[in-house]
């Protein structure tokens, strides 16, 4: 098959050679730390480099904005598993998060399946949420302020957007502590026996745990998602039973795991950019851009989720054999200084709407509008509400999640106020 440019205009290519990175690079301390300062590194050598990750599959790793948002969009670079290598099929056999749902199929699959659950998420019917989001914000809030001290993460990111996503699936926010752990062992790769296992265990859960509420709503169907979603399958046959666990597992976790991070990493910026949090208590009115913002600077999600090509293609001058593993990191995009001014600069009035941290294309988060709607109403409830909010311990002191997770997030955000 020959080769055709892919994600490449005419007249701009891979500057400086690619390095290859080795399988490290991804997990190692020092990237989970800053990945920013890994990245600034790697482009004066090229948007496009190789990496071996996993061992023995051929990937590639896209970390400019123009490119990687060519990639995200171009229709080469598919999505199901089984155009990857053989690792890839065995990864996603049984596993709800990685089988037939939006992330890893494509068009015409992708698109019906996209169809049945897009209209929970219209502009309207978002913005219906709003006075219960503000409600469970408050209450989180009211809990939090008689202690005077918090991990604003357990206290208050995780519970909000779960509450919610709870509450438009019809799923009891009781079992929300079950959810946290199954959504952490779900995103992050099963590298080794005991990981392997701890996702087994779960995927056995999460399958056992749907079909119970897939029954319970076909004997007494409610007025929420899942009810809505079993009546398609039922009447309409448009989902098959393991399209719907699959489409309920997709939900769940990236319902709330965005989210939790938008918030975390937000106001971790906020708190070690004083000037910035000032700036939003003085003029709320840039809480939404302000939020465009976090999600350029220091996005929920690190790399988006893998492609493979179809083709032998290139990108940006570079070869990508067919079967090849491309992911095209949303963080390093956030921060290339070909598509924003001063990037490693934290600026709530900057113009950064263009950034990819929900993706590009058919694929474009779904969940983007609720996900924006809950962080402006944190963001702004938090900084009226407890004006004198401060990190609680030095910077150096906090812990981010594992870099083999696409998510970057902190294990925990301690505040007091």
């Amino acid at each position: 098959m020959s080769e055709r440019t892919a994600a490449n205009p005419e007249g701009t290519g891979n500057t400086g050679n690619p390095e290859r990175l080795p399988l490290e690079f991804l997990f190692s301390p020092e990237f989970t730390r800053d990945p920013y300062a890994e990245y600034g590194r790697l482009r004066e050598k090229g948007p496009v480099h190789p990496i071996d990750f996993p061992p023995g599959v051929s990937s590639f790793l896209v970390i400019d904005h123009e490119h990687g948002r060519a990639a995200l969009s171009d229709p080469r670079l598919a999505k199901n598993l089984r155009n990857g290598p053989d690792l890839f099929r065995e990864l996603a056999g049984g596993n709800p998060a990685l089988a037939e749902n939006l992330l890893s199929t494509d068009p015409p699959d992708h698109t019906r399946l996209r169809r049945l659950v897009s209209r929970a998420f219209t502009a309207r019917r978002v913005e219906s949420l709003r006075p219960r989001i503000q409600e469970i914000t408050d209450r989180l809030i009211d809990t939090m302020a008689a202690r005077g001290r918090a991990d604003l993460l357990d206290d208050f990111a995780f519970p909000l957007p779960i509450t919610v996503i709870c509450e438009l699936l019809g799923v009891p926010a009781g079992d929300r502590d079950d959810f946290r752990v199954w959504s952490a062992t779900l995103v992050t790769p099963s590298l080794d026996e005991e990981s392997v296992k701890r996702r087994d265990a779960v995927n056995t859960a999460i399958r056992a745990y749907f079909s119970g509420l897939i029954a319970e709503r076909r004997a007494e169907p409610r007025d929420d998602m899942v009810s809505a979603l079993v009546t398609a399958s039922d009447e309409d046959e448009l989902l098959s039973e393991p399209e719907l666990i699959a489409m309920l597992t997709l939900l769940l976790i990236a319902g709330h795991e965005t989210t939790v991070n938008l918030i975390g990493n937000g106001m971790l910026a906020l708190l070690t950019h004083p000037g910035q949090l000032r700036l939003l208590q003085e003029e709320p009115e840039l809480i939404p851009g302000a939020v465009e913002e976090f999600l350029r600077y220091d996005g929920p999600v690190e790399r988006a989720t893998l492609r493979f090509a179809t083709e032998d293609l290139r990108i940006a001058g570079v070869r990508i054999p067919e079967g090849s593993m491309v992911q095209v990191s949303l963080g390093a995009a956030g921060r290339d200084p070909g598509a924003f001014d001063d990037p490693d600069a934290l600026d709530v009035t900057r113009d950064g709407g263009h950034h990819l941290a929900f993706g590009h294309g058919v694929h474009f988060c779904l969940g983007a509008p609720l996900a924006r709607l809950e962080a402006r109403i944190a963001f702004g409830t938090l900084l009226r509400r407890l004006p004198d909010i401060a990190l609680d311990c030095a910077p150096e002191q906090l812990e981010w999640r594992g870099s083999a997770s696409i998510v970057r997030g902190l294990q925990a955000l301690p505040v007091r106020f």
